[in-house]
């Protein structure tokens, strides 16, 4: 009999699988080959080990399933400890830096910082929209995790938006859309299906109602899906309603944008019949748990969640962990419900940031769970610092009290791209200072110095 060789064989863990039969496995075993989990199970310590190319022996480790950032922008790093206190989206305030006036070198290299801070974090896929998508989509996948990007389409000309100017341009729609079209042609799916593209419609007032049909029409040409920012402002619902006199989702619905295929951001400023709109179109809500608080906002989670929506968790801006996420949207939800219920447990949260989130890239049956088939993607968090101990309850550690920083090892397909808590593939320290400079330039530019 021919003993099988593995290329990876990760022992003496706890896992959180994430799977329904097998939700936490003690002293387990996972073996990986061609860049999928090959075994996943309780050691047998009566059995030899088994035969691999590499090992990695863990204890006092804790495993998950890749974290999936469904709604991120890498390059608002740029604005990090500034913008959360401002009250308001970058995009729509002046005097700090925006996107359009992002170089493209200054997006390749503050992007790269904002990808390998969340693999750095445990994210092993990000859903990223903002600028100069057709550069920084490959910079973002080669730090290693897997990319999904888009630059932010919309009709709307910028420079005038935190001024409070809403002018609509033809034009800018044919550019930023026919981009979206042209880099989905030439990168999704691509990098052994490392490397994805759903159409960024910005926002229902930054697009005109016209252009949001376009794009509804390109997303069900293309096979793509679309994310979009949804009733993230009273600014916005105020806009749509005077110029559509509708509400930000009646219009979506309308354009034939609201359905299962959106991943709509936010969410927060919605009425009783938004909140049944949006459940019975089973969207999949971006739950900006942290981003929403630090503003002063909840999203209606408990009521949307009721309604039929699906939620999964994104980062947004200005930070990249996912962990600290989960914390945050335990906690407004049970804030919101004025209770702790077995309806809002650590599962809970954890489920929104694996399979959920997988869900709502259309990965469900490749990613977002440790399972036997899947595609590899793993994290490992240390377990043996002081406040992760003891680990009586493996989740419950993880979601009230462990950070981003607390990540081991990162796995995305397979392969090793976090270890001893740094990159495998890139010079991190290198990435740091390019961004820093790049970052530098842009706030001088921005105060006019």
């Amino acid at each position: 009999m021919i003993e099988t060789l593995y290329d990876l064989v990760i022992t003496d863990v706890t896992a959180l699988t994430g799977a329904p039969a097998s939700h936490v496995i003690e002293d387990a075993v996972i073996a990986i080959s061609d860049g999928r989990f090959a075994r996943v199970e309780k050691a047998d310590r009566s059995a030899p080990p088994l035969s691999s190319r590499r090992t990695a022996s863990l204890p006092g480790r804790v495993v998950t399933p890749g974290l999936v950032n469904v709604h991120t922008h890498a390059n608002l790093s740029m604005v990090r400890g500034v913008a959360e206190d401002l009250g308001f989206a970058p995009a729509y305030t002046p005097g700090i830096p925006q996107g359009h006036m992002v170089t493209p070198e200054e997006a390749y290299a503050i992007a790269r910082l904002g990808a390998l801070e969340a693999m750095l974090f445990g994210s092993t896929l990000i859903n990223d929209t903002f600028v100069h998508a057709d550069i920084v989509t490959p910079a973002m996948a080669e730090v290693g995790l897997r990319v999904w990007s888009c630059g932010r389409i919309h009709d709307v000309d910028f420079s005038g938006v935190s001024l409070g100017r809403w002018e609509h341009v033809d034009a800018i729609g044919d550019r930023t859309l026919g981009e979206a079209v042209a880099l989905a042609e030439r990168y999704d799916g691509k990098s052994r299906g490392r490397i994805g593209v759903q159409l960024a419609a910005h926002a229902p007032d930054t697009c005109s109602t016209p252009f949001l049909r376009r794009i509804a029409e390109a997303a069900e040409a293309k096979g793509l899906r679309v994310t979009t920012h949804l009733s993230q402002s009273k600014v916005e619902v105020a806009r749509i309603r005077e110029r559509d006199g509708k509400s930000p989702p009646e219009l979506l619905d309308e354009v034939g944008m609201l359905n299962d295929r959106l991943t709509a951001a936010h969410c927060i400023h919605v009425g009783e019949d938004d909140i049944a709109r949006i459940g019975r179109a089973g969207i999949h809500v971006a739950h900006i748990a942290k981003g929403n608080a630090t503003g002063a906002t909840i999203a209606p989670t408990q009521k949307l969640r009721a309604a039929g929506a699906k939620l999964a968790l994104g980062t947004d801006n200005m930070h990249a962990d996912m962990v600290e996420v989960m914390r945050w949207a335990l906690a407004v939800g049970r804030i919101q419900l004025g209770s702790v219920t077995d309806e809002w447990q650590p599962e809970t949260v954890f489920e929104m940031a694996t399979m959920a989130g997988a869900r709502a890239m259309g990965l469900e049956d490749e990613i977002g769970s440790i399972e036997v088939g899947k595609r590899a993607d793993l994290v490992a968090f240390d377990f043996r610092r002081p406040h992760l101990t003891p680990a009586t309850h493996a989740l419950g550690n993880l979601v009230h009290v462990a950070q981003g920083r607390d990540v081991d090892l990162v796995v995305v397909d397979g392969d090793v791209v976090v270890e001893d808590g740094r990159p495998t593939l890139v010079d991190a320290d290198a990435i740091r200072r390019d961004a820093a400079a790049a970052i530098d330039a842009l706030w001088k530019r921005a105060r006019g110095t």
